[in-house]
């Protein structure tokens, strides 16, 4: 049976539950079950602290897991990356109080830096030479300046409004760009390859839909160029011999584009539906 790291509250929590659950598998009812077991799938969901995840998983207790990949690189653990998953993206940037001394990295020298990922920020900083005195706080860190603790922070930025708030500004490159991940150990489980493509077939069915539509059948080779679908599109003919019926499978963010070409070329009766899972 396959063991699944997952998280139990937090940002990454609510999407990877709905993310497991489009692609089949059954979660817990009860919020405050730890454990779960889906055994017509064949696995097993453990409901983590999500910065534990990463040592349950690389230590081998667990197979796979899902969590940050900021967490993961700040566990220090031997998990290691499988896939990414295309959600609870951020940015790790360092901010300073405005107007002071401090406005690149090189500026951290000797510095007291803020921050809840202490390993992953001391590692950026060691790589490029500078040694900070970090002080690791699991929550707040804009406060720290602020409240005497630091010199300086390292947090996520979406809008920096926060930081702003707080009195600071941004400077120097970008520490991380992090993303949710699926996780393994460092044993590969022969069911991590199906958990795998059900979890892709989610990602493909959220960025793409299915495109319909009726076309003069001139006009075929022209519209494939504008929709040429993943493979080639499924062309039917009609009971009107100069007009096909075309299915193509399209880039959601750019379905409302391709309907415009389309009905240029003389497509009618376009339909767009979205896609519940797929496998490519």
């Amino acid at each position: 049976m396959l063991r699944i790291a997952v998280p139990n509250k937090g940002s990454l929590s609510e999407v990877a539950a709905e993310m497991l659950a489009e692609a089949g598998y059954s979660g817990r009812r009860d919020s405050r079950k730890l454990v779960h077991t889906d055994s017509r799938n064949g696995v097993e969901f453990f409901y983590l602290r999500p910065r534990d995840i990463a040592t349950y998983v690389g230590s081998g207790a667990l197979d796979v897991g899902i969590t940050g990949r900021d967490l993961l690189l700040d566990s220090g653990s031997a998990a290691r990356e499988i896939e990414p998953l295309d959600f609870a993206d951020s940015t790790f940037r360092f901010a300073a109080p405005v107007g002071s001394d401090i406005g690149d990295i090189a500026h951290l020298a000797g510095k007291r830096v803020a921050t809840s990922y202490p390993k992953l920020v001391d590692d950026f900083l060691r790589a490029r030479g500078v040694e900070s005195t970090l002080v690791k706080l699991d929550g707040a860190v804009e406060s720290a300046v602020q409240l005497g603790v630091a010199d300086a922070v390292a947090d996520v930025v979406s809008t920096g409004a926060t930081l702003k708030a707080a009195g600071l500004e941004i400077f120097g490159p970008v520490i991380l760009e992090s993303t949710a991940l699926l996780i393994g150990g460092p044993s590969d489980h022969p069911d991590v390859d199906r958990l795998l493509r059900r979890l892709r077939g989610v990602l493909v069915a959220r960025k793409y839909v299915i495109m319909d539509y009726d076309l003069p059948a001139d006009q075929l080779d022209e519209a494939t160029r504008v929709a040429g679908g993943i493979e080639s599109p499924t062309v039917s003919p009609l009971k009107d011999e100069a007009w096909v019926a075309v299915r193509v499978m399209v880039r959601a963010d750019e379905a409302n584009q391709i309907m415009d070409r389309l009905y240029d070329l003389g497509a009618r009766a376009i339909l767009v539906t979205a896609i519940h899972a797929a496998r490519l």
